[in-house]
């Protein structure tokens, strides 16, 4: 059977989601935990291949397995030799022919920005600091410059030749509460470190650093400048969206 489990992690201590040779990955974390249960050695597939030190609340990943029939034992076997960093939330069977990535119709992320005089230790994993005086109003309007469908290839890391950077991106906003700032993205897919360097020009932006017309030509690609990128920490896959949910 085929089996869809949703995850939460906190990916600061790993090298991204996709298992790596050598480096500590929460796909192999995952596949790690499977094998303990069951003895299988499994290959997962995940929704989103998440960048070293990103984190996630509803990561999607589906398997195939022999092993029993009770979702339960799953549930409860997995987590129990899952890290502390890393859990279950839910598990599903699914149809034999679901793919976490291919059959999303959308991702959401977000960034958290903690924009005040000091840092916090206790937010230091999950939030990125910075304590310059930011335009929030004008950050808002920003934002909404990336709707539509654009070319990013002046918002992410080298690609393979011949890959497309395309994207869609449906939905674009900035929210804040007290000195927490939000940056919320929907898309159809993100390209590395996509998300990031559109925080970044925002960021620029409600610094006076950067202005609107400036960014519209990086949104038309144009020009010779490149969008910087912000550190993974403030970044979290915060949910993965279907058509139909992956359970029958």
């Amino acid at each position: 059977m085929r089996l869809a489990l949703i995850i939460e992690y906190e990916g600061t201590d790993y090298s991204g989601f996709q298992f790596q040779e050598n480096a500590s990955t929460i796909q192999g974390e995952l596949e790690k935990s499977i094998n303990c249960l069951t003895g299988d050695i499994v290959r997962i597939k995940g929704a989103g291949r998440t960048d070293a030190g990103v984190h996630a609340k509803n990561q999607v990943i589906a398997f195939d397995s022999k092993f029993s029939d009770d979702l339960e034992v799953y549930f409860r076997g997995i987590n129990y030799y899952l890290p502390e960093s890393i859990s279950v939330k839910s598990i599903f069977e699914v149809s034999q022919d679901f793919d976490p990535r291919r059959d999303a119709t959308s991702r959401v992320y977000k960034y958290t920005i903690l924009n005040s005089d000091s840092p916090s230790p206790l937010l230091r994993r999950t939030t990125y600091f910075d304590s310059d005086y930011m335009d929030i109003e004008i950050m808002k309007k920003a934002s909404q410059m990336f709707l539509g469908v654009h070319d990013f290839k002046k918002f992410c890391s080298p690609v393979k030749t011949g890959l497309s950077t395309v994207r869609e991106i449906f939905d674009s906003k900035i929210d804040h509460e007290n000195s927490l700032i939000f940056y919320t993205v929907e898309g159809n897919a993100f390209l590395p470190r996509q998300v990031r360097r559109m925080v970044g020009s925002l960021l620029k932006i409600a610094k006076g650093k950067m202005n609107l017309d400036e960014l519209f030509e990086l949104i038309c690609a144009k020009g010779d400048n490149i969008s910087p990128s912000l550190p993974a920490n403030g970044l979290c896959l915060e949910k993965v969206n279907y058509e139909h949910f992956p359970n029958k």
